[in-house]
Order: C-alpha cells, then structure tokens, then sequence
C-alpha cells in the first residue's frame, strides 16, 4: 500500500475532533530521548494501530529540510531537529500537526552519506530545557518555547571529528550535566557539561589502539544506577566502559570484541541493559559478518576475561538498536530478518523476516503494545504483532519518503520522521 503524500501540504483527517478526545491527555506519555524513558524503544501499555494505512493517518507536518535525528515529545508538543534554509534548527511541532516555532542557529554541515545529514543526533529534555547537537558543533540548550540558554561550538573547542560518515552520538542526562562523547580516529573523550551553563565540568579521554575505523563510534552513552550510583556506560572503539557521572572516571570496562583484528568495523548500534546484561552488536551484519554478545555488569575493573556471557556469529545488527520488549531483546536486522533472544542465555527465541528488497533498515525498531514497527530506508513500514511464538506480519505501507530516524509512541499512535515530513498514524 502506498500514501500519496505532498511534501508541503498538512493533512489533518479529523484531527480536531479526534484531538479533543477527552482520554487523550490521559493516554499522552512523554517520550523524552530517542530510544525513550528507559532506553528500550518501547512502551508495554496501550493499543496502536496494526496498520499505518491512509485512513490511519491523523495528520503529516511538512519539515523545512532533510534530518536523520528521532523526534521526542514533552506535555504534547514534539521536537526535532533539521535543517532549514542551510542553517542549524530546533523544530516544534504541537499535536495537532502544527509548527509552533522554530529556532534557527549557525550554518549546519551537511552529511556526506546518502542516509545521513547534519543533524543526525537526537534532541533530549529533562522537562525544564531541550538540549541539541550539530554535527557543525552547535551544541545548545533552549527552553520549552524555544529560548536560547546557552550555545557553545564544541568543533571550535575540540576540534572537528574524523569519522568516515555523519556524527550520530546524542547528548544524554546525568541529574546535573549533559554528556557527550565523541569516538573517532584521534582524541577520542566523554564529557559532561552544567545542564545550566553549558560550561565544562569534566572531560576524559577515551582512547584505544585498534584497527582501522574500529574507532569510529556512532553509539549513543547509557545513564544507569551501577552499584548504586549514576553512571554512564559507553560503547565503541571495542570497549564497554562504565563512568562515574560525577568526574568521568573508568569503574568498569570491558574489550575483547574482535579478537581477529577485523578492520572497518565501526560501533553504530547502541547497546541495550536487560537487568545486569547489556547487549552489543557489533560486526558487520550488513556484509554477512555479525556479531552479538552478552556482557555481564558487575565487579569493577578490567573484567575482559570475566564478564562475557555469551557470544552469537549467526545473528545481529550493524545500524538499527535493538528494542527491548518484556525482557527480551529483539533485533530488526540490516535485511529485514528480526529475532528475539533471551538477553541471560543469547538463545533465541523466535525468528521472523519481512520481505526482501535491495533497501536495508537504518532506523531502530519500536515494540509498542505488542505491535513492532521497523521502517526500511526507502520509507517502507513493516508492522508485525508480537505473540509468544513469534512474529506475525500484519501490514506492509510505502510512505514514498525515505525512513532514516527511529518511530516513537504518541499517546495511542506512532509517529514516524520521513524525509519531508513528520506524519502521525493512529486508530
């Protein structure tokens, strides 16, 4: 099934009436960072649609040009990044569809990749402001109404990144800073920064000798409570490392990803925390050469010859990020096959696989409910429902736009990030 989409036109089925629906509030829950409150890619309660059909489609926003980045939203209103007119910009958009402001900043970088751009980071909130980051460098705190706090050019203080293609790595909250890491070939370091200010407080270095390109990390950092204080986990350049948040310093880390010395193997997949394992992808499942391993979190120190629970060379993910749903870990793979595996054991435990195509998937899938949504690059959606035994595909829609970011929840609908547009499908 196709939509026939224009690219400047808002489409809005009903949407006043159906917005005023008196359980709509109710229904509304923040989506605060790209892979959500919990960093799974899912929400466990409520009922969405099966189908991103036409009739499905509540309303689609234009957008003022061509981002990559997840939109989140905060008390009804969502908040993206793109470009527009060749400049960096803060988009929010409220929830009937309308745009209620921009915020324009400096020249944006345009991506090099086909699949990439300037603005490939996610926004985040804490509630009180949205913190953002260019690939240019802006990076930038604002209020809910679009108000600059405070803007800083971290290209202009540490020097612009090497990576072979589009930074990707999104700014993420500690209780008093915002944390941004940048892996590449050369100075590679996480730091943290006064939610308030945007003044460093502390920066540390991250540096590992490995083969070509291993260095390059596209990942995004993971704020956890490890042995009962604030940390931050970290993935790439073939490590697992854990911070304390309060000065940066190494707790834990964790190597021996690639024991063979494989060269071009970037980290692009965030890792997912079930209980006390974190699962990483990593390998080139785009090529036939996946990788997939459970890493126990516990002790302290170098646990490289300790803490690998398991190991898969059968299964795995290069770009999408895994989704966690009712303790299980389930992969939308390059191709399009998915499968759920038991993060304690790495068994699976069920397989499925949308239909072939020449596009391959870039954006993360999103379990919400029990329906999963994965989006191919072509603009191709795939809903399946998730029952014990498996995966039942229900509906396949061609949105006629390519599908970079990741789908998000919207009180009872998803909202997907096209190319041109930002469009709302809901029962």
């Amino acid at each position: 099934m196709k939509l026939n989409l224009k690219r400047s036109f808002l489409i809005t089925i009903s949407s006043f009436l159906w917005i005023g629906n008196t359980n709509y509030a109710q229904e509304l829950r923040d989506w605060t960072s790209w892979r959500g409150p919990n960093n799974s890619g899912s929400v466990e309660q409520g009922s969405f649609p099966g189908s991103l059909s036409k009739d499905k489609l509540r309303w689609a926003a234009p957008l003022p040009g061509k981002g990559c980045s997840t939109p989140i939203h905060l008390a009804g209103n969502i908040y993206l990044t793109a470009p527009q007119d060749g400049k960096d910009a803060v988009v929010c958009i409220g929830e009937n569809g309308k745009q209620l402001w921009a915020r324009v900043f400096n020249q944006e970088d345009a991506g090099k990749h086909r699949n990439g751009s300037g603005c490939n980071a996610s926004p985040i909130t804490d509630g009180q402001a949205l913190y953002v980051y260019f690939k240019s460098g802006t990076f930038a705190a604002l209020d809910l109404q679009g108000n600059v706090l405070w803007q800083n050019d971290l290209v202009k203080a540490y020097g612009k990144d090497t990576l072979f293609w589009d930074h990707g790595t999104s700014p993420v909250l500690t209780k008093n800073h915002v944390i941004m890491a940048r892996m590449h070939q050369g100075e590679s370091w996480l730091a943290a920064f006064d939610k308030r200010t945007g003044q460093a407080v502390w920066k540390v270095s991250r540096n590992y000798k490995v083969p070509t390109e291993c260095d390059h990390g596209y990942t995004t950092p993971l704020v956890m409570d490890y042995q009962g204080k604030e940390s931050i986990l970290v993935w790439g350049a073939e490590h697992v490392t854990i911070h304390d948040a309060a000065d940066g310093k190494v707790v834990w880390s964790c190597g021996n990803f690639n024991p063979d010395a494989a060269q071009l193997w970037p980290a692009i997949a965030t890792p997912v925390v079930v209980g006390d394992t974190a699962v990483i992808a990593y390998g080139r499942n785009d090529r036939g050469i996946p990788r997939l391993f459970g890493i126990r979190l516990s002790g302290s120190g170098d646990t490289t010859n300790t803490n690998h629970a398991w190991k898969r060379d059968d299964v795995g993910t290069f770009v999408p990020t895994p989704a966690v749903h009712r303790g299980q870990v389930v992969l939308v793979r390059d191709h399009g096959e998915v499968e759920a595996l038991d993060p304690a054991t790495g068994k699976s435990l069920w397989k499925a696989e949308f239909p072939k195509s020449r596009a391959n998937f870039y954006s993360s899938p999103l379990v919400a409910g029990n329906m999963l949504y994965a989006p191919r690059e072509d603009g191709v959606v795939f809903v399946g429902k998730i029952q014990s035994d498996g995966l039942q595909v229900v509906s396949e829609t061609d949105l006629e736009q390519p599908v970079i970011g990741s789908p998000i929840p919207f009180g009872q609908g998803v909202l997907i990030r096209g190319e041109n547009q930002l469009m709302y499908f809901a029962d």
